[in-house]
């Protein structure tokens, strides 16, 4: 019987009447039907529940529905475009768009949302477009460049924001060479936000206008500010120059090295403001050590202590670990992560220790150390 009921239930949302308050038409596009719904007016209060299942459309506006439940669309998996703009939105639950596997637009310009749950989006992963104009955004979180890899239309202008996550500047501008040779034009929306005057803002603003740039400013007047509070000045073209992203190169991204012998792992870092290095142990040879005793077991990833210095010209950096009496506990993967206001980069580098022990290795620990001397002035990590 609740199989039959559900079957039932099905069939009248599809062919079922429209909800109150709605007006619900049929379009066509090529040779789609296409079923439209369209909703307003200050007596909604809620997302309406039973709009016809095949719906492709669902237009949401000037009503006062405050709040966007979980699954509130559940019944809906042909939904293509979705306007919920000009409400009274102040939150959307992270699973709202449960099942909207065909959604390609998202619009919720014109609400009052402070917060924005970028992992919901995991359930819509052809979405193309998503608006966010005229918000209460005061925050964007590096980790919404996880599900926005296939977005071409952004829109977070009129919004609260200061801060442009590096980890965005990387998905925009991607250092690598185009996927499959597809070219995927990108419009972005930033203008109108209370953006601090750092590297990132200035970047943007710079590669979107250098010759083939695949990413278009709907607004390209982006003003900025040397504080919170501070007056606001266009962004000043003369100072993108200064900033210049992260790369970090190793200086060999496999090392081999003997039982008891002395090595040393190196990188090379350029980006501005100089970025500051820091080493990292993020795994071992998983047959290093017997694994019964608790001295044997080495908590990972963990911080390594490692001499810098500081090159001449201003953004270069470089930064060495040295290693001596090299045993298997050694072996791992060691990554050499570059961090500054742009953002991070990390470079990732092998150390396999074989052989056996045999006599003492010609270099030693220290002599290493006074070669470096002579070249180079070292500083440890915490005087820098």
């Amino acid at each position: 019987m609740y199989l039959l009921f559900l079957v039932l239930q099905s069939v009248l949302l599809t062919v079922g009447s429209c909800p109150s308050q709605c007006s619900c038409s049929d379009g066509v596009k090529g040779k789609l039907e296409l079923r439209w719904v369209q909703c307003r007016g200050p007596g909604l209060r809620y997302i309406p529940a039973n709009a016809p299942a095949d719906t492709v459309r669902l237009r949401l506006e000037n009503t006062l529905v405050s709040r966007v439940p979980r699954a509130a669309f559940y019944n809906l998996s042909q939904l293509r475009f979705l306007w919920l703009t000009y409400n009274c939105i102040t939150s959307v639950h992270p699973s709202s768009f449960l099942n909207l596997r065909s959604l390609h637009e998202l619009r919720l310009d014109g609400n009052l949302l402070s917060a924005f749950p970028w992992e919901g989006l995991r359930d819509a992963p052809l979405l193309r477009t998503l608006g966010l104009h005229n918000n209460r955004l005061s925050s964007l979180p590096a980790q919404a460049a996880l599900f926005l890899p296939n977005v071409t239309y952004l829109d977070l202008s009129s919004n609260r924001l200061t801060m442009l996550p590096a980890e965005l500047l990387n998905l925009w501008f991607p250092r690598t060479g185009r996927e499959g040779g597809l070219v995927k034009i990108k419009i972005l929306g930033l203008h109108d936000n209370p953006w601090l005057c750092n590297c990132e803002i200035s970047m943007i603003r710079s590669l979107s206008m250098s010759r083939g740039s695949l990413v278009v400013l709907i607004d390209q007047m982006l003003t900025c500010s040397k504080s919170i509070d501070g007056p606001t000045v266009e962004v000043p073209e003369k100072e993108t120059s200064h900033c210049i992203r992260l790369s970090v190169k190793p200086a060999a991204t496999t090392v081999i090295s003997s039982l008891g012998s002395n090595v040393i792992l190196r990188c090379d870092a350029t980006g501005f403001p100089t970025p500051t290095l820091t080493w990292i142990k993020t795994s071992t040879y998983s047959g290093c050590c017997p694994p019964d005793t608790p001295e044997n077991i080495e908590p990972l990833p963990k911080n390594l202590k490692s001499f810098l210095q500081v090159s001449p010209g201003v953004g270069l950096r470089w930064s060495v670990i040295s290693l001596s009496g090299l045993s298997l506990r050694d072996a791992g993967e060691y990554r050499c992560q570059a961090r500054n206001t742009a953002g991070i980069a990390e470079a990732n580098i092998k150390l396999k220790v074989v052989g056996v022990i045999g006599g003492a290795h010609p270099t030693t620990n220290k002599l290493v150390q006074a070669q470096l001397k002579t070249s180079f002035k070292l500083y440890r990590p915490d005087t820098i």
